[in-house]
């Protein structure tokens, strides 16, 4: 007798796909341990690897951030990729809390330069073509301090184009590396046309406005853009991403209150 195939469904807000996932430390120059999780595929090594950068802490940002949270929640087991995500300095989660304090992106380098280091050396699995996801405040800190030789390129959420300055957009248009910028349409800080005037001294940079998107990139049709345009750039042979995922394997969480 043929066995009945598993029931698929829908892939939601809350689900939590198959993958390893393990509690890691990064360790800065300055003395500092933070915390994070490594994401990886449950059975295969990772074909690329997302170093994300999490919003502003004095609004709310932190690893958990709910763009980041469901990249790992999801990519791992969609689209074979390894996520690291960690509290920049003095930052809390349920993970625990980061060493420091925040210090409006000066102290933060060492943090990104951890980030970079751990992704860079890890050994069991290997992480190979090692990207930037900045989101908010987190995409400052990779305009400023991930332009790094182990770096392939790096996806921006929501530039604000705030603490980073025109030298650094000047420094990754001499790199080369690919730049890709997600702007929502209803952004509380840049909006596309504007993003694309700024960022047009970046001959590689690709500016994508996200019609009806907001700051917050709040609603599952939009976290699953931004999914969609990640993966795109990263690892396109994995597209199109399942929407459904068989039910036995899927793990769900309580719906959280939005926090950036």
């Amino acid at each position: 007798m043929t066995a009945s195939p598993s029931r698929a469904d829908e892939i939601r807000a809350s689900s939590i796909l198959p993958a390893r996932r393990e509690d890691v430390e990064l360790h800065t120059a300055d003395g500092l341990t933070l915390v994070g999780e490594l994401a990886l595929p449950a059975h295969r090594d990772p074909v690329a690897t997302l170093v994300t950068l999490h919003p502003l802490p004095t609004h709310g940002g932190f690893m958990d951030s709910h763009v980041l949270k469901k990249a790992s929640y999801r990519l791992p087991a969609t689209a074979d990729l390894a996520v690291l995500r960690f509290n920049l300095r003095g930052v809390t989660s349920p993970r625990g809390t980061s060493q420091g304090a925040f210090d409006g992106g000066v102290g933060e380098r060492y943090d990104v330069a951890a980030a970079i280091e751990l992704a860079e050396f890890h050994e069991d699995p290997p992480l190979p073509r090692r990207w930037l996801v900045g989101w908010s405040f987190g995409t400052d800190l990779t305009l400023m301090y991930g332009l790094d030789p182990s770096i392939e390129g790096a996806i921006l959420l929501s530039p604000p184009l705030r603490y980073s300055r025109p030298e650094h957009l000047a420094a990754w248009a001499d790199s080369g590396k690919p730049l890709l910028a997600l702007v929502p349409e209803h952004d509380d800080y840049l909006r596309p046309d504007e993003a694309r005037e700024r960022f047009s001294v970046v001959p590689q940079a690709r500016v994508v406005g996200v019609d009806g998107a907001k700051h917050l990139w709040v609603g599952e049709p939009y976290v699953r853009r931004v999914l969609d345009e990640i993966v795109a750039q990263v690892n396109p042979t994995a597209l199109p991403l399942p929407t459904t995922w068989p039910a036995a394997e899927q793990r769900h969480e309580p719906s959280p209150t939005v926090r950036a």
